[in-house]
């Protein structure tokens, strides 16, 4: 599935730029909440996911994009397929 792969690059991005466990982080996962990221972890984390999908993510739709299912949903629906 298309979702999975995405999850699991956005997964690498949060833990190359967290320092986390993969095994924290899930589909539920609220990256704020559950991994203490700050705002400046939060653009960091946008910013690769741009990088790796070449896709733009608007300021004001990166600030609604919470947990890890927001952001894979928002990537496979932007994605050029």
């Amino acid at each position: 599935e298309d979702f999975i792969m995405t999850f699991e690059k956005i997964r690498a991005i949060i833990v190359d730029q967290l320092g986390v466990e993969e095994d924290m982080i899930n589909m539920e996962t609220n990256m704020m909440k559950d991994l203490e990221a700050d705002s400046l972890d939060a653009v960091e984390i946008i910013l690769g996911v741009e990088d790796e999908f070449e896709i733009e993510i608007p300021d004001d739709v990166a600030e609604k994009l919470e947990t890890v299912s927001d952001l894979v949903a928002y990537v496979d629906e932007n994605l050029d397929k």
